[in-house]
């Protein structure tokens, strides 16, 4: 094998582990979120678990996060949740860099 053809391996297994710890983080991300929408709707226990997992399948919707930022935002208006669209999506950047750093510390 060139040294050519093993760059390339190392570059397409480089790539989908990549692929593969943003899928993690995301999906780690939205399970972070869903609780902390939960929490502000009121709900808690066996609920906000549900709720929760439900976050994490709406964003399978569509590519990117605007279904999980929809769902959210649409689920806060039915309940007469006063949250400004800022900050959910404050809490979604924030809640990604926790769902980063929690599984990076489980890799360690």
């Amino acid at each position: 094998m060139s040294t050519f053809d093993e760059r390339e391996k190392a570059f397409e297994r480089k790539f989908a582990h990549d692929e593969e710890l943003r899928f993690k983080a995301t999906a780690r991300r939205n399970k972070l979120l869903g609780r902390w929408a939960a929490e502000q709707m009121g709900l808690s226990g066996e609920e906000a678990e549900a709720y929760a997992r439900a976050v994490v399948k709406a964003d399978l919707a569509e590519p990117g996060e605007e279904d999980v930022f929809r769902k959210i935002r649409a689920d806060f208006d039915a309940k007469g949740v006063e949250i400004s669209d800022h900050v959910i999506r404050k809490m979604m950047a924030d809640f990604m860099e926790e769902a980063i750093r929690q599984i990076e510390s489980e890799r360690a």
